[in-house]
């Protein structure tokens, strides 16, 4: 198969080439300006998709991968570490920008991205998943779900995770027999918890024994335990349900930025109803209620909107999906919408077509359904566009989008 020369990075981490037929092919873990060898070519009628077998020319941003997962076992994790620092945040932009663009058919150029101070050990929650064939408790290979390797270290994650991983993984012996997942998380107090479901049915009596494994390594971590389908609880250590089960971003000090910024972007909010949607732990509630606005949120997850009543401010919290209790809200002066990766029911941007606030700011965890959102509210036209790097090493990119009312 002839060489292939990578032009661009494409949503998802690929990297785009073309074939002598013209067709695009995608390439993961390749880089811009690389000459590759394509191997096990997948065609499809418009695309193709194919392995890097040997890079006969590197591109000028790549670079060699710190994390000897990314190469060794083709860790899924991450999509970008073959790439310079900066080549990564171009990439994230254009993977923005080309959404949009392409998507929503706006005349939008790359946004401006700003920076997370650093690139490795920034993520304060991991998922490890277990393999009950191979013994194997780690991270899935990339494009493999059924494969797991076993992870030693991951370097976009925090040391004290990677520290109570160490220990943790010493001590297997009196893990859940039927253990699906962990989850490690270091909460904003600095403390460690550690979250395992295991199969419908499964019983674990090890808690208070592993918590006390680990003190006697000298590491501190409240143990949870969560059946498959069921609520977790705390089995050893404290009995607090937050933080540790309860949505917060991955990379705290990038998402205080995303909403200050999104909040300064509403403009004045002092005696103005505010929707907040997908509102959370009520992190921005918060401060639009300082900022004085009369905020009403609304929040699937009945644990987050307890959260968000015990912090305060006062605010009126509905607690359901979004889509099926809007109408029960006033008519709002401004909107803030911060959906999951799927974006927003269709519902969500027609009711907010009906009530046309004066400005919706959107902030986004994926540029394709950021665009499909935005096509669908006709009657506003985009202005500022911001992206914020709260994943490096990965081609995941927060956005967010202000929206002004047409007319």
């Amino acid at each position: 198969m002839s060489a292939v020369r990578i032009l661009r990075i494409a949503a998802g981490g690929d990297g785009v080439g073309r074939l002598e037929d013209g067709r695009a092919v995608f390439v993961p873990r390749s880089a811009p300006g690389d000459l590759v060898e394509p191997i096990d070519l997948r065609s499809q009628r418009r695309f193709a998709r194919a392995r890097v077998g040997r890079v006969l020319e590197p591109g000028p941003d790549r670079i060699e991968p710190p994390c000897p997962h990314y190469v060794l076992d083709e860790c899924g994790g991450c999509q970008l570490q073959h790439l310079a620092p900066a080549a990564q945040r171009q990439a994230r932009r254009g993977i923005v920008g080309d959404a949009l663009r392409r998507l929503a058919r706006l005349d939008a150029a790359d946004p401006e991205l700003e920076p997370a101070a650093r690139e490795l050990e920034y993520r304060t929650k991991i998922t490890l998943h277990a393999d009950a064939g191979t013994g194997s408790i780690g991270l899935h290979r990339y494009g493999r779900a059924d494969e797991v390797f076993e992870l030693r270290r991951c370097l976009i994650t925090v040391a004290e995770l990677n520290r109570l991983w160490a220990v943790l993984a010493e001590h297997r012996r009196l893990f859940p027999r039927r253990l699906q997942t962990l989850m490690l998380r270091l909460d904003r107090r600095g403390e460690c918890h550690a979250v395992f479901q295991g199969a419908r049915g499964a019983a674990w009596s090890n808690a208070a024994a592993l918590r006390d494994a680990l003190a006697a390594d000298g590491v501190e971590a409240t143990i949870w335990w969560r059946e498959e389908g069921g609520e977790p609880r705390s089995v050893a250590g404290g009995g607090d349900p937050f933080p540790a089960t309860v949505f917060e971003q991955v990379h705290p000090a990038m998402g205080d930025r995303v909403r200050a910024f999104a909040v300064d972007a509403l403009g004045r909010a002092a005696g103005r109803l505010v929707w907040d949607l997908y509102a959370g732990i009520g992190e921005t509630t918060a401060m639009l209620a300082s900022a004085g606005a009369r905020v009403q949120s609304v929040e699937s997850d009945e644990r987050a909107v307890a959260e968000a009543e015990a912090r305060g401010p006062s605010a009126r919290r509905l607690t359901g999906r979004v889509e099926t209790v809007l109408g029960r809200l006033g008519a709002p002066d401004l909107v803030v919408t911060n959906p999951p990766r799927a974006g927003m029911d269709p519902q969500v941007p027609a009711e907010l077509e009906r009530r046309r606030p004066e400005r919706i700011v959107y902030i986004s965890c994926d540029p394709a359904t950021l665009a499909r959102d935005l096509a669908r509210l006709g009657s506003y036209r985009l202005g500022e566009l911001r992206a914020f790097d709260l994943f490096p090493q990965t081609a995941h990119v927060e956005t967010v989008a202000v929206l002004e009312r047409a007319s």
